[in-house]
């Protein structure tokens, strides 16, 4: 077994989950779960609420005992994870942290003092604040009171608090409320530098089936304790859909046509009456849909 402060081999496993179950009393909330997760791989949870996505990320964090299953994060049984295995993880959590009389940069200098005990070869310690700082877009912010930030510059604060270790691993529970659209675009690009230069794992919760659709390389969908979906985007909407939606005018006449192969119909439909074709749209599923339409069906069949 790794200790929980030697680096993990690499190509193993830095999420390895195996009939993972959660009960509070009679009610369970995880019915024998299990995924991995490999180095720089971004997974989505997605799930309706109650659907045990913050039970299953708090067991991974170490944070609660799960009742039975295997679990490893970064080689280690959570439960068992002491304070050098905890500074590889980067946590970003909902509810803000309330470090209210810091300014910005001491407190992220401050925070940076930890971790750098823990640096390795492979994740130098810590995160340059004023590159920090410009990754979230705090510069500005860097000298002001913690408790005198908007919102959206809270949040970012928690995101920058969570990377500041340059972790191996890092959870994002709705990493991106409260932030406008030119901030989280920025913040995306800042999730795919550290899969990609870093190979920093992320583990992401999110209601933002956009934000999931752009940042995951693979989706799980969460439904009633149960993993009743995993893929891709675009593997599970072809899973649940199989058939593209086409629609067309002609003549002053508005049509509508499902199929399984797009391209061949639309290449008949030109054969057929060529420019008299018009304002033609070819519309897959969405993650949105096929979301929907997955958890739907769970929650009928249960």
């Amino acid at each position: 077994m790794t200790s929980a402060g030697q680096e993990l081999p690499v190509g193993d496993p830095v999420l390895e989950v195996r009939d993972l179950r959660m009960s509070y009393g009679p009610k369970e909330v995880l019915g024998g779960i299990g995924f991995t997760a490999r180095p720089g791989e971004v997974i989505a949870l997605l799930g309706p609420n109650g659907a045990g996505k913050t039970t299953t990320i708090e067991i991974l964090e170490g944070f609660r005992r799960r009742s039975a299953g295997h679990v490893r994060v970064l080689g280690v049984d959570p439960e068992h994870g002491d304070e050098r295995w905890r500074a590889r993880l980067g946590v970003v959590l909902q509810s803000w942290r309330d470090h209210g009389k810091w300014r910005v940069r001491e407190l992220l200098e401050h925070i940076g003092l930890h971790y750098a005990a823990f640096g390795t070869e492979r994740t130098p310690r810590p995160w340059p604040v004023d590159d920090l700082l410009e990754a979230v877009g705090l510069t500005a912010a860097g000298k002001t009171r913690v408790n005198r930030l908007s919102g959206g510059q809270r949040r970012r604060l928690d995101v920058a608090i969570g990377i500041v270790g340059r972790p191996e691993l890092l959870f994002l529970d709705e990493p991106t409320v409260g932030f406008d659209p030119a901030a989280r675009r920025e913040f995306h690009d800042l999730i795919h530098e550290l899969t990609d230069l870093a190979d920093t794992t992320v583990l992401l919760t999110t209601h933002d089936l956009d934000e999931a659709e752009k940042l995951a390389d693979r989706i799980l969908i969460l439904s009633g304790g149960q993993i009743i979906a995993s893929g891709s985007a675009d593997e599970l909407s072809r899973r649940v859909a199989g058939e593209t939606e086409i629609r067309w005018t002609r003549d002053g006449q508005r049509f509508v046509h499902s199929t399984a192969d797009a391209t061949a119909y639309v290449h008949d439909l030109f054969r057929q009456h060529g420019a008299a074709i018009g304002d033609l749209e070819v519309r897959r599923s969405s993650l949105e849909d096929t979301y929907m339409k997955l958890v739907q069906d769970s929650e009928r069949d249960r």
